[in-house]
């Protein structure tokens, strides 16, 4: 309740009303307030005056705002009569509530009386405190005013409610605590307040004066006040006017103004109008409860803006330590290359000492030489040898000619460095402004030329309209179940191509395709329709997809493997299987009777174990372990009648590999069997057994060698799985209530090859069984 307590507060005083009166404009006020603000009009502007001039006027009459401005639009705090030079401006004042307040032009006389009794000066006019709507007081005064009880009685209910210590309802400016409450005045007083205003003599002498505690008690189980009529102040209300909207009594409808008007029961126009009052709530409820949920979205906001604050700082700072990291690298590797540049330099001219220095010392030591041969006086010992020291001496001055003493290096480095456009693009670093209303990219349209099937796939082209000039970040392909159910994303990226892998046979497809950047995603593109087919024919051939639907009738496509099983046969796993296509593929499909539909399909490199070693198109498979290894098939079933053969092209040291069905999530690096989503028979030369889940049952004589066929019938119409070598049944049927979506599985190790072969018609001993059941 404590945001109610504005509502409860007093435009002028701030604190809470005091017998509050209602005046015309709805708004409440205390009556001592009422009077303080009381302004005094020309005599020529009183209501007397104009009904002498013939004017019709009401008993209160709204002042001509044009003709008098009773405060400043530019909010300065001062209000004047704009219309009357002879009225002096009179400086306003401003309540608690910050409400502009007009000071009567001379100080009210001091009087014991209430407000409601004390005299009005005559042409007294009223200024609404909050709407600033002037009115003309009648003969009435405040009197003619009606007081408000509701609103009395809520502020007892929220004072009570508040418990707090109950304070004089007569002190001017900060209450002091009550010390006693009359229960004739219904008035708290302090000890000061009670002495001035309610002095025990005279008839006040006779009113009895009780704690304050024992006089709310007493004012909570007083009857309820009976509201009075204001024109007729001896009689309550017990009609209410429709016109005027406001309670009366039976001497208003006789004699009073509201004699022609319509009335209905007091009782009744109290129930309607709480009525409504609670459906106006309703709605005020509705949008108070959003105003409270956006409070909290904004503060939520609040806290991520800190959060992303300090998350875009770390960013930052980040990118900017980066930036220096490199630069401190870059800088290394400069400084590496001034170095290998100095060290480079120093050895040259070291060098080119160390060779001056030895050619040097062997010119001095020759010139010695012959300075000494010169000395001597034997002419013959001196002519043996002076021809070999003139040519040596000329030699060795040869060797000193041109070159030989200049540096071979200078001192200068040739290197300069330019960092002018590192600097610039520094000074350039800046944020990017990403546009907000930047538009969302153009509907893509569906390449139908370039959308093929193959097998149990289906490739999907598109492009941007070719006027485009938004780009897009990227796609979203969209697919529904096949069975007209709710469309799936199956595919978000880059490419504006991709190959859906595992449909069911027989089956409607709707796919569809929007674009999307960083301000929204566009229209989707027209629905594409395919309908697979049972029917084959005998030669692989290429076949697009139809035009966008209206529903059009559907070319037949071929056979799709019915890989899109709606159960959860494996979690966390989407029933598709989808890879972004480089390159546009052909749908190859291939003859079958008319009786059923048969599955092409090979292994698959994608979902096999590493140590497999696939060749002749994926169709043959062996391993480069010895521990066995696992490979599924490229196509999955959920539905239908399937059968397929391996043939053993090596068989080495007796190894049992295994044959049979698994789920997508199998494990890889075990026999196949071994956990409990796969379904198999592993079989060595003399016989074979059936395992799942680590069981092994029905071991069975036979075994297989080089040339061996082994097939395996999935039968998902009677939920079985049957095993044949060499044309002949091997054993029971192998498992029942199979149920789900299965892939063709084989685990061998590398002393085993097999070659798959696909696309073959149920066995006649199997059909004829069939028939038969």
């Amino acid at each position: 309740m404590e945001e109610m307590e504005e509502e409860l507060k007093c435009p002028v005083c701030g604190s809470f009303y005091r017998e509050p009166i209602i005046l015309p404009c709805s708004h409440n006020i205390c009556q001592a307030c009422a009077r303080n603000i009381l302004v005094q009009t020309p005599e020529s502007e009183s209501p007397q005056s104009r009904r002498a001039s013939g004017s019709g006027v009401s008993d209160y009459d709204y002042l001509d705002l044009d003709k008098m401005s009773l405060y400043s639009e530019a909010d300065s705090g001062y209000g004047s009569y704009g219309g009357f030079a002879s009225a002096p401006t009179t400086p306003c004042q401003k309540s608690p509530n910050g409400v502009r307040v007009f000071p009567p032009a001379m100080p009210p006389p001091a009087t014991h009386l209430s407000p409601a009794l004390a005299p009005v000066p005559r042409n007294s006019c009223i200024t609404c405190p909050q709407c600033h709507r002037s009115l003309i007081l009648d003969d009435r005064g405040l009197r003619g005013f009606p007081k408000n009880r509701v609103l009395e009685g809520v502020i007892d209910r929220y004072q009570q409610s508040k418990a707090a210590a109950l304070k004089c309802q007569l002190c001017e400016k900060a209450p002091k605590e009550a010390t006693v409450m009359c229960e004739q005045c219904d008035v708290f007083y302090c000890d000061p307040c009670r002495l001035r205003c309610h002095p025990p003599r005279g008839p006040l002498a006779k009113h009895r004066l009780v704690p304050p505690a024992q006089g709310r008690v007493s004012r909570r189980l007083s009857p309820r006040k009976v509201s009075t009529c204001t024109d007729h102040e001896l009689e309550n209300h017990s009609m209410y006017c429709v016109q005027c909207k406001m309670p009366v009594c039976y001497q208003c409808l006789e004699e009073g103004k509201h004699s022609s008007h319509e009335v209905k029961a007091l009782g009744a126009m109290w129930k309607l109008h709480k009525s409504q009052l609670s459906q106006a709530l309703n709605g005020l409820s509705d949008r108070a409860k959003e105003a409270k949920e956006f409070l909290v979205q904004l503060r939520n906001m609040v806290q991520q803006i800190q959060e992303n604050s300090v998350e875009f700082e770390a960013c930052l700072v980040a990118q900017c330590d980066a930036l220096i990291d490199a630069l401190n690298r870059r800088k290394a590797q400069l400084l590496a290359r001034v170095n290998k540049e100095h060290e480079h330099k120093l050895k040259v001219v070291r060098d080119q000492i160390s060779h001056c220095t030895v050619k040097l010392r062997q010119t001095t030591g020759l010139m010695e030489y012959c300075l000494e041969v010169i000395k001597e006086n034997d002419p013959s010992g001196f002519l043996q040898i002076s021809d070999a020291l003139i040519r040596r001496v000329h030699l060795t001055e040869d060797q000193w000619g041109k070159g030989t003493l200049t540096p071979r290096m200078t001192t200068d480095f040739d290197l300069s460095l330019d960092n002018s456009p590192l600097l610039q693009s520094i000074h350039q670093l800046d944020f990017v402004q990403m546009k907000t209303s930047s538009p969302v990219p153009a509907t893509p349209i569906l390449q139908l030329e370039e959308c093929c099937t193959h097998n149990n796939s289906a490739t999907l082209s598109w492009k941007q309209p070719p006027l485009s000039t938004v780009p897009a970040d990227g796609y979203i392909l969209e697919l529904d179940d096949g069975n007209g159910g709710q469309f799936r994303e199956v595919y978000v990226g880059k490419e504006t191509m991709c190959t859906v892998d595992g449909l069911h046979f027989n089956s409607t497809y709707n796919a569809r395709i929007k674009a999307f950047n960083k301000t929204g995603v566009s229209q989707y593109s027209k629905t594409l329709v395919l309908q697979t087919s049972e029917d084959t024919d005998s030669e692989e051939q290429t076949v697009p997809f139809p035009v966008p639907s209206e529903r059009l009738p559907l070319r037949r496509m071929s056979p799709f493997s019915s890989t899109l099983n709606l159960q959860p046969s494996f979690p966390r796993r989407s029933y598709f299987d989808f890879r972004p296509s480089p390159h546009q593929l052909s749908l190859h499909s291939s003859l079958q009777s008319l009786n059923a539909p048969v599955a092409w399909f090979a292994f698959d490199p994608g979902s096999a174990h590493s140590d497999i070693i696939f060749s002749n198109d994926n169709l043959t498979v062996t391993c480069s372990s010895y521990d066995d290894r696992v490979v599924l098939g490229k196509t999955g079933f959920s539905k239908g009648v399937h059968y397929w053969e391996l043939t053993v092209d090596r068989y080495d040291n007796h190894p049992d590999p295994a044959f049979g069905v698994a789920r997508i999530d199998v494990m890889k690096d075990v026999m196949l069997g071994k956990d409990d989503k796969a379904w198999a028979m592993y079989v060595d030369n003399n016989r074979s057994w059936f395992m799942h889940n680590n069981s092994h049952t029905n071991r069975t004589e036979g075994g297989i060698t080089k040339g061996a066929t082994i097939g395996i019938l999935l039968d998902l119409n009677r939920k079985t799985l049957t095993f044949f070598i060499n044309d002949e049944q091997q054993g029971p049927i192998a498992f029942e209530n199979v149920e789900g979506l299965f892939f063709p599985a084989v685990s061998l190790n590398r002393n085993v090859q097999v070659t798959l072969h696909t696309g073959l018609p149920v066995p006649d001993c199997y059909s004829s069984r069939a028939s038969i059941a």
